[in-house]
């Protein structure tokens, strides 16, 4: 069977078969794949001149909404994608990464969409003076580039490694084109099937090809993003491609590393941090076989601990049983291929050549459901390397299956010295109770990391674990691991977008970004915004409050009222070598009394108070002082309508500021208020 792609808007099937794809337990043929004869210049325009276009016209909170009713789609039909993810070598448990985890990343990402606005735009900060009477300011706006995100991804996960990433592309507004591993492209073709089918994502947003991908990047512009889920050979090959050279295109690189476990000294055999590191280690080494970048490659433990961790993990590695994923009872299913099969024998006998086996036989190990010479099956294999600092194979050579290495240290900082020389890795975790441990590690390992788990009996019952990156903190690492950076919420959105440095008058800014600029001319309005729907507020709608002259009873009674008595309020005798020259009126107070005056009593679209945003106090309000409050609206986010709502409504973001008698500030705050739209 030819496995087809999906490009230009329809299926086409490949020319020729350039590779064969077969289940991973049985040999079983699945189909062929090829991209040869592929006009990747023509796929790479279409994804340019049809998905970009409509993609930037929807705003972030519409892209939002869109992967959210995706992530739904996909929800309600993930079983039917467990049956091929077994083809795979997959167990369930490995495929709920896949599967569940990738769906989970979509959920994930459409939720930033509250923060990220509703405009086609986002802007990034605070508003920066850049004049004396500050007549010329400037912001920094992002916005989405004209291009096509290139993902050119791994074998391992060959949903979550699509999906992890083109929820971020479309979140800022860029069209995909999807080069899954030409081994496992077929459990990712389903799932564009069932995309496609859903009809949720405009034409051109999501394109996939199978097949090698030669010559995918020869055409790419530096308008585009190209990513790449690999080995770090060939991710280093791909980064110095010609044309990513002149193009200066963007290019983040996730690449395996040599990643670490260390078990601290103070947890010592006996203790809860011990056994958790020994299940922690176990389960990293057989979780999907092995074939992780995040797995745990070295296993750095205290040297008189080691004969200790020797036999409990082996004891506990003993307890995985290897076979067909579909069998009952099956904890570790087979190598993704024969192919890899072969590859990671010939890494562990390089490996071998410093390091003793201590667990485990390549040849003889007990199987369920399955023939060992049609799978590509492989026993969990334990190493020791005695002599870490000298025999640095171990930091160099990295066996993609279930291998793991001891390595004995004697103080923290040759752990630490050991967990560096893998030369940059994505993710290290160190077991311990200790704080001050931690803290050690993180100054002396964090630079070489791109993650640190710290794991001990407290964070146990609900961690993720050391091998499951989280869509909303970075997953990537420097040296080896490629230098990059997936993931981490609003920090990979980024990566999509083109930050300008727009510079003009207030008024201007205010009037292109839709986001209000402090100096901006305000529209003082007729009718009180409180009494406007979502629809008919403007930005700049501002209204400017009564006045109020402060007293010493106000003071005392938000005391009273409160329960805050803290000195500067309420005993003038305790002030000196303070700021103050007499009691200060409550920060609070002020932005209550702010509040008093900018609200407008009577029943009207305004729902509620939705929050506080960026509350400061600029300078002490003494009794004698006269404050008033300008409220101005500043932003506008429509929201999604619930079920069990008959009413549709918006977020409206209002710049409060809070001016005395000499029209100097002494207190700015954003409020957000809940605001229902007119409707038809």
């Amino acid at each position: 069977m030819q496995l087809p792609h999906y490009i230009q808007g329809q299926w086409v099937n490949p020319r020729q078969e350039e590779f064969v794809q077969r289940d991973a337990s049985t040999g079983e043929l699945i189909g062929a794949c090829s991209t040869a004869g592929l006009d990747f210049a023509d796929i790479l325009a279409y994804g340019r001149q049809v998905g970009g276009p409509a993609l930037r016209k929807l705003t972030f909170q519409e892209r939002g909404l869109m992967l959210k009713r995706l992530a739904l789609y996909l929800n309600e039909r993930r079983q039917r994608y467990y049956p091929l993810s077994y083809q795979t070598g997959a167990t369930k448990a490995d495929s709920w990464v896949d599967i569940d985890g990738g769906i989970g990343t979509l959920f994930a990402y459409a939720s930033l969409r509250r923060q990220l606005g509703d405009q086609p735009w986002y802007v990034d900060g605070e508003m920066v003076r850049l004049s004396k009477e500050g007549t010329f300011v400037g912001t920094h706006v992002l916005v989405p580039r004209q291009g096509v995100a290139v993902h050119i991804n791994a074998f391992n996960f060959p949903i979550w490694g699509m999906l992890e990433k083109i929820a971020v592309n479309l979140l800022a507004g860029m069209p995909a084109v999807v080069k899954p591993s030409e081994i496992t492209s077929f459990l990712t073709e389903a799932m564009v099937r069932d995309i496609v089918a859903s009809g949720i994502l405009p034409a051109g947003s999501l394109q996939l090809v199978q097949g090698s991908g030669v010559g995918i990047l020869d055409g790419v512009t530096g308008q585009d993003v190209v990513t790449f889920t690999g080995s770090a050979s060939t991710g280093r090959k791909l980064k110095a491609h010609p044309r990513i050279l002149h193009e200066a295109v963007p290019f983040n690189m996730e690449a395996d590393s040599l990643n670490a476990a260390i078990l601290a000294r103070d947890a010592a055999p006996g203790t809860p941090e011990f056994d958790l590191f020994i299940k922690e280690v176990r389960r990293e080494m057989t979780t999907k076989a092995g074939q992780k970048c995040t797995a745990i490659r070295r296993i750095i433990v205290p040297a008189d601990f080691v004969e200790d961790v020797q036999l409990a993990l082996a004891k506990s590695l003993a307890q995985t049983t290897v076979g067909d994923p579909r069998v009952e009872g099956v904890r570790m299913g087979a190598l993704v291929s024969k192919k890899q099969q072969a590859t990671l024998a010939q890494r562990i006998e390089e490996l071998m050549g410093s390091s003793s086996l201590v667990y485990g036989n390549l040849e003889q190990f007990a199987m369920l459901g399955a023939d060992k010479d049609k799978g590509a099956f492989c026993a969990p294999v334990l190493l020791r390397n005695d002599h870490p600092f000298e025999q640095l194979a171990t930091h160099e050579i990295e066996a993609f299956g279930p291998v793991g290495t001891l390595l004995p240290y004697g103080t923290l900082d040759e752990a630490i010295a050991l967990a560096n020389l893998g030369k940059g890795s994505l993710v290290s975790t160190i077991c311990t109770y200790d704080a001050t441990t931690a803290q050690n590690y993180l100054l002396g390992a964090g630079a070489q990391h791109g993650r640190i788990l710290i794991l001990n009996r407290e964070s146990a019952p609900e961690s993720t674990g050391h091998g499951s990156p989280m869509p909303l903190m970075n997953h990537g690492g420097p040296g080896r691991a490629g230098g990059g950076q997936e993931l981490g919420g609003l920090r990979s959105v980024k990566h999509y977008l083109q930050t300008v440095a727009l510079q003009g008058h207030p008024t201007m800014l205010t009037q292109v970004t839709q986001q209000f600029m402090p100096g901006a001319t305000r529209t003082e309005s007729a009718l009180h915004p409180f009494r406007k729907h979502f629809e008919d507020i403007e930005i700049g709608d501002t209204i400017t409050t009564a006045k109020h002259t402060v007293t010493d009873s106000d003071i005392s009674n938000f005391a009273n009222l409160t329960g805050d008595r803290f000195y500067a309020h309420v005993d003038d005798t305790s002030l000196e070598g303070t700021p103050f020259t007499q009691r200060v009126a409550h920060g609070y107070w002020v932005l209550s009394k702010a509040a008093g005056l900018f609200v407008e009593p009577r029943k009207g679209p305004v729902l509620l108070n939705y929050g506080l945003e960026n509350c400061r106090f600029t300078k002490p309000v003494y009794p004698g002082m006269t404050i008033g409050v300008y409220l101005t609206a500043k932003e506008k986010i429509v929201q999604e309508q619930r079920e069990e709502e008959d009413y549709r409504k918006g977020i409206v973001k209002w710049l409060v500021e809070v001016y005395d008698e000499t029209n100097e500030t002494v207190a700015i705050a954003t409020i957000l208020t809940m605001v229902k739209l007119r409707g038809e």
